[in-house]
């Protein structure tokens, strides 16, 4: 016979259903103010200058209080960098997304590739005002070393190993984030005429061994080895 459910239960039940809605509305709402403030943060700086850029103006033109935005960044570089460093928190899902059967190198490469090349990734004039202003740089080496999880935890996922305890996933999810930079920087600091996407995929070259050699390593019982193509040789920009 079926269970009933008493009155009580009922209300309960559409008490914490109601609790879970109200819960993601707030997150929700909090999400897309932390979003206007940094993109407030990015156009004033870019129109003003990093270093003209006060805390009052931002919270302003978000249409927030500055205790409001004070709730949100401890600074105006971790609110300038914020747009960029958001976006870090996806190059983890497409990772994850690459085929199951492609090889740890051409999956690692493709999906920086892709992260960074899309119609959302972040304006190049964005990226130049950060890497060449001293304080926006350094605010942006310490948000990316702390957002990294995500991509660390893809790796991990990929390889089968443990993002805690084991070092390869970490190590190369670094390695990844140090092509980029060094790529940026190179691009920014040499006017060679090579399209950016020219300079990230020679960067992420030199890195592709280093998951090709897990590839190789590891061990036959593991049914998603598979003989490593070179990376770089895809349809993908």
């Amino acid at each position: 016979m079926a269970r009933r459910f008493s009155p009580n239960k009922k209300l309960r039940a559409t008490q914490r259903a109601r609790t879970v809605v109200r819960v993601n509305l707030r997150e929700r709402k909090k999400e897309a103010t932390r979003r206007a403030l940094s993109l407030a943060a990015v156009e004033l700086a870019l129109e003003h200058g990093p270093e003209n850029v006060r805390v009052e103006d931002i919270a302003a033109a978000a249409g927030v209080s500055p205790r409001t935005y004070n709730n949100y960044f401890s600074s105006r570089e971790a609110a300038i960098c914020a747009v960029p460093i958001a976006r870090l928190q996806l190059l983890g899902e497409r990772l994850r997304a690459r085929p199951a059967g492609e090889p740890l190198a051409e999956a690692c490469v493709q999906a920086v590739l892709e992260h960074h090349l899309d119609r959302d990734a972040p304006d190049q004039r964005i990226m130049k005002m950060v890497f060449c202003n001293p304080a926006l740089h350094g605010e942006f080496q310490q948000s990316f070393k702390a957002s990294a999880q995500p991509v660390v935890d893809a790796i991990a996922e990929r390889c089968g190993a443990d993002p805690e305890r084991d070092l390869f996933p970490a190590l190369l999810a670094a390695t990844l984030g140090t092509a980029v930079r060094i790529a940026t920087q190179h691009w920014l600091e040499h006017d060679t005429g090579r399209p950016f996407p020219d300079v990230l995929r020679e960067a992420l070259l030199h890195v592709a061994p280093l998951a090709a050699a897990h590839d190789r390593h590891r061990p036959p019982s593991d049914d998603r080895t598979a003989s490593p193509a070179e990376p770089g040789r895809s349809d993908h920009p």
